[in-house]
């Protein structure tokens, strides 16, 4: 399976959760995975102005930023975004704007796609942030693996069945956590394997 693992991460928590993810997905078959972030499109005067987001983007510089080809060449698709007052954050929703030709094509029809997120207190935005992210997903024709109660996990981490999230900073993130996004991820690929064998013998 090809998978591409898609973040966006001001301060670490979503870069370390991806990070989770692509483990996850090396580790559960021979499957080749391409760890991409979003393009950084806030003003050098917000990152500079905030320590921890300087410093996560002066760290995080030999990421390669996703491009279109990642999602036309990807069976699944896992993204690892915060949540920005319950929507998408700017950068996702800027790289989703230039997705048209894809979508006008049929390339992102039948793409097994998941999400998680994360805020910094309890019930921030969260489930509305992973709703809104399915919403374009629907858009596309691609096919919503959220994890649902699929897993006991999920009621020991205060999951929800939308997909992972965090209700804290990367400091907060600890191993039922990742439990957690590795239980996700597997069943992202569950589903996709399930959906391109059963094209492939259409």
């Amino acid at each position: 399976m090809k998978i591409a693992i898609i973040y966006y991460s001001a301060t670490g928590t979503n870069h370390q959760m991806a990070k989770w993810a692509a483990e996850a997905a090396k580790s559960n078959g021979d499957h080749d995975v391409r760890f991409r972030k979003l393009k950084e499109t806030a003003p050098m005067e917000a990152i500079e102005s905030n320590d921890a987001w300087k410093k996560h983007y002066q760290e995080t510089q030999d990421v390669e930023i996703v491009v279109l080809d990642d999602l036309d060449w990807a069976d699944a698709i896992i993204f690892s975004i915060p949540t920005r007052y319950g929507n998408l954050p700017s950068q996702l929703q800027a790289f989703f704007d230039t997705t048209g030709g894809l979508w006008s094509k049929g390339k992102l029809v039948n793409k097994v796609v998941s999400g998680m997120t994360s805020a910094q207190n309890p019930h921030g935005g969260q489930e509305t942030t992973l709703l809104t992210l399915y919403k374009s997903m629907f858009h596309w024709g691609a096919i919503v693996a959220a994890p649902g109660y699929t897993s006991e996990e999920l009621f020991k981490t205060g999951g929800n069945p939308y997909g992972f999230s965090s209700d804290g900073g990367v400091d907060d993130l600890n191993e039922q956590s990742k439990t957690s996004i590795t239980h996700q991820v597997k069943r992202t690929i569950s589903i996709a394997e399930s959906i391109k064998g059963g094209m492939s013998k259409a």
